[in-house]
């Protein structure tokens, strides 16, 4: 059989097969690829296609607005038909709609001035032909970009992002509720230090991440729509007698966004650079929380529960790796580079306008992608853990010695009361404890030779590691 175009193998010039030749788009990165599922809900924010869906929302809305407020003589108010039939331009945008506008740009080489003609072909369908020159009206490219971006980044974090985050945050919560009464030797600088319990240690991590979705919730999604160059020059020479700053305050805020009065051409994008801070100080307490639950899972204190099925490494069959943390670790790593780079990158415009802009938001969704997929394989890393309390009961047991500081404490404030024979504890603890362990028997004996009070030897003597807590599990209650 001769080869044709369609079975002929394409070849790259050190002579494989090109897999770009495959029938089915292959994925250049692991969002589009691998991990696509974990992402999917952002494509409806974040993608190029969602870009392009809310810039027609924005033309269609800048257009009903104008007509609905009479600003430019004689274009009134459209019919509530003809409005609903502009709107379904844009609820009705789907996969065809893509690859029209992806031919009208071919030709046009610029995707804004591509939309406004894909606008502009269906209006004569709804019978307002006539109106074709009021779409994209006095506005520059960046008008409808910067409430489009504006719209696409506030859908994906208050309807995706959040909830993940807030859902993972509740995970740890509960985790903390649920272990706030077990009782576990802290580490500090790694070594054995004052005891704590599970429950407090996973309470800080709630908290502190708790904090920050708060801040994030709070973010500003800023717009604006004032011409060229910010100065609403073509508005007002075309129509002068419009209160064009009001037109576009109403506009920019009945999309549900903040309005900018003081722009350069382009809308400064100093609220995408804090909400990206906070994204990213996010992502860096969860890396240390990933880092910290790895930790622990080494030393034992939580065990993992094998998945049916799942193999741990390809040559020792005993392995059940912590791969969710380590995975998380990576994508949280890589969002926060691109998060960063965009916070530096967004707030700088040459004078009144360049196009560094443009490139680096196009890369807003992989940023959040990789945050996305991290906090999914916490959520899932968490919800294989057990917490083996015995591991952590004996490592307690091993070390008396952190009882140093409950003893030189008592001695300190026996000897402010009076008793006699209190003095130097700090020295005296140091010279029983520093650099080497000590058992219970030794403890006791140890405390039994201190001639404290009695109150203050039996509360010693009832003393061991794993009540030597306070009142760590009270702390939990802050979650509340």
């Amino acid at each position: 059989m001769p080869e044709t175009a369609a079975t002929a193998d394409t070849r790259t010039p050190s002579g494989r097969l090109a897999l770009a030749a495959s029938p089915e788009p292959i994925a250049l990165g692991p969002l589009d690829g691998r991990y696509k599922s974990a992402i999917a809900p952002l494509v409806d924010y974040l993608s190029e296609a969602a870009l392009n869906r809310d810039r027609v929302a924005v033309e269609v809305e800048w257009l009903i607005h104008l007509t609905s407020n009479n600003v430019l003589p004689g274009a009134g108010p459209l019919s509530q038909a003809q409005q609903e039939q502009l709107r379904a331009i844009v609820t009705e945008f789907n996969a065809a709609s893509v690859a029209e506008l992806a031919d009208i740009e071919a030709v046009t080489v610029h995707d804004v001035k591509a939309v406004e003609y894909y606008i502009g072909r269906r209006l004569a369908g709804i019978g307002i032909e006539n109106l074709t020159a009021m779409v994209h009206f006095g506005c520059t490219s960046e008008d409808i970009n910067n409430l489009s971006y504006a719209l696409g980044v506030k859908g994906a974090v208050e309807d995706v992002w959040l909830p993940a985050a807030r859902a993972l945050v509740a995970q740890i919560s509960k985790m903390a509720e649920d272990n706030r009464a077990v009782p576990m030797l802290s580490r500090t600088h790694g070594q054995p230090a004052t005891p704590t319990t599970l429950g407090k240690e996973l309470a800080v991590i709630a908290h502190r991440l708790t904090r920050q979705l708060d801040r994030i919730a709070k973010t500003e999604y800023l717009g604006k729509i004032n011409g060229a160059t910010g100065t609403y020059a073509a508005h007002v020479v075309s129509v002068p007698g419009a209160d064009w700053q009001q037109v576009a305050k109403s506009f920019v805020e009945g999309l549900g966004l903040t309005w900018n009065p003081l722009t350069t051409q382009i809308e400064s994008h100093d609220w995408q650079a804090e909400l990206y801070s906070d994204v990213a100080r996010f992502n860096r307490i969860l890396h240390n929380v990933c880092t910290d639950i790895w930790s622990y899972i080494s030393i034992g204190y939580f065990a993992q529960i094998p998945v049916a099925g799942a193999t741990g490494s390809s040559t020792m069959p005993h392995k059940v790796n912590p791969i969710r943390f380590e995975n998380a670790e990576a994508n949280l790593e890589i969002s926060n580079g691109l998060l960063d780079t965009l916070g530096a990158t967004l707030v700088t415009s040459r004078w009144q306008r360049d196009l560094t802009d443009s490139s680096s938001q196009r890369n807003i969704g992989v940023a959040f992608g990789h945050s996305l997929l991290a906090i999914s394989n916490v959520a899932k890393g968490l919800d294989r853990l057990d917490v083996a309390e015995d591991v952590l009961a004996a490592d307690l047991d091993t070390n008396w010695e952190v009882l140093g500081e409950a003893i030189q404490m008592v001695m300190r404030a026996e000897a402010i009361a009076g008793v006699e024979g209190m003095e130097n504890p700090y020295e005296r603890l140091k010279d029983l404890t520093r650099g080497q362990r000590v058992d219970a028997a030794r403890m006791q004996e140890f405390v039994q030779s201190l001639g404290l009070s009695g109150d203050a030897e039996a509360r010693l003597l009832a003393l061991t590691p794993g009540k030597y807590t306070g009142i760590a599990d009270q702390l939990v209650d802050h979650l509340k």
